[in-house]
């Protein structure tokens, strides 16, 4: 089963405001959500692979370790997954589970409608009897449409077990500090007491291998960043020249974050006719387009807790670079 709570034209609406707004501002800005296009996620997939990107090695370190005590204290039967794309790690989470005997539903969200109905459809040969019941959704607005009951469960069945609520990646970290309490109390509110909420996060370490992660030497990232300005002028009619920006990655040491940036090596002007615009760019100027907040355990326990959502394991690769953290709602 599929809910698609996004229409048509929901994509184009979303990056025409996005760029309307972000291009209007001051700095600059674009959300990295508009990274992924098919090119975009075939570099990201790269990235992923490189020796100096460690986040997603990490995580899968700690999944592979840990997913059967994830298991036994959540004390969950259905898996939600946020942002699930292809599913691919979740697997050592569901494989855990089934060995627990505790898998009984599972519901991947994104905002994909293609790529969750090859990744539900995968999940669903590969776990015969495993209801898979995906959302096609968008994280700030449709949160609570995550069906966490089983809505075929006669009236008569037992009270459910409690649900897992999953955000993998670190993708915390591209929500601002401002923007995160709002996600954090959605996601909350889509739980019941009970339920529990698995969290990726890049911890803070030394600057020099957290900039590394985010310009590597083989230029794979810096492709990746520029590829944004192929998007809108795809999409857009846009003219922007990639050959003018070069890619930029620093550590705001105030906020803890990577933020990564295009700087335009002269002055220039583009244009979107798609939204009758028209945007100047001074030499030097820096347009942000992700920001990639790191994470110190007592800020993770804090924010959480400041949505009703309490700590009750934190587990970290040997090397400390990475943490997932189970956090279960009281209230």
């Amino acid at each position: 089963m599929i809910d698609n709570w996004l229409d048509a034209g929901w994509s184009d609406r979303e990056l025409r405001a996005d760029v309307s707004v972000g291009l209007s501002s001051s700095p600059k800005e674009l959300p990295p959500k508009w990274f992924y296009d098919d090119h975009g996620s075939e570099l990201f997939d790269e990235i992923t692979r490189l020796d100096e990107y460690y986040p997603t090695r990490r995580e899968r370190e700690i999944l592979e370790r840990e997913a059967g005590a994830i298991a036994a204290a959540a004390g969950a039967d259905c898996i939600a997954e946020l942002g699930s794309g292809t599913s691919t790690k979740t697997r050592i989470l569901l494989d855990a589970f089934a060995a627990a005997g505790r898998l009984r539903r599972y519901v991947p969200f994104d905002n994909s409608a293609a790529t969750l109905r090859t990744a539900a459809g995968e999940v669903a040969r590969a776990y015969p009897g495993l209801a898979v019941h995906g959302v096609v959704g968008d994280f700030e607005h449709h949160l609570g449409h995550l069906p966490l009951d089983d809505v075929a469960a006669p009236p008569d069945s037992p009270p459910r077990a409690p649900a897992m609520v999953v955000l993998l990646g670190g993708t915390i970290g591209n929500f601002s500090p401002a923007r995160r309490p709002a996600f954090l109390d959605a996601v909350a509110g889509a739980m019941r007491t009970g339920d529990t909420f698995l969290l990726g996060t890049d911890l803070v370490k030394d600057v020099d291998r957290l900039v590394a992660a985010y310009d590597d030497a083989a230029g794979v990232t810096a492709r990746f960043n520029l590829n944004v300005l192929s998007v809108l002028n795809r999409r857009l009619g846009a003219d922007f020249d990639l050959d003018a920006f070069a890619h930029e990655a620093v550590f705001d040491a105030d906020n803890e974050w990577i933020e990564m940036r295009l700087r335009s090596l002269r002055t220039q002007t583009a244009h979107i006719p798609a939204l009758e615009m028209t945007v100047d760019f001074a030499a030097g100027e820096r347009m942000r387009t992700e920001i990639s907040a790191k994470f110190r355990p007592e800020r993770v326990r804090s924010e959480l807790g400041a949505a009703g959502l309490v700590v009750q394991r934190m587990w970290t690769d040997a090397d400390g670079d990475y943490a997932l953290t189970l956090a279960r709602r009281v209230l």
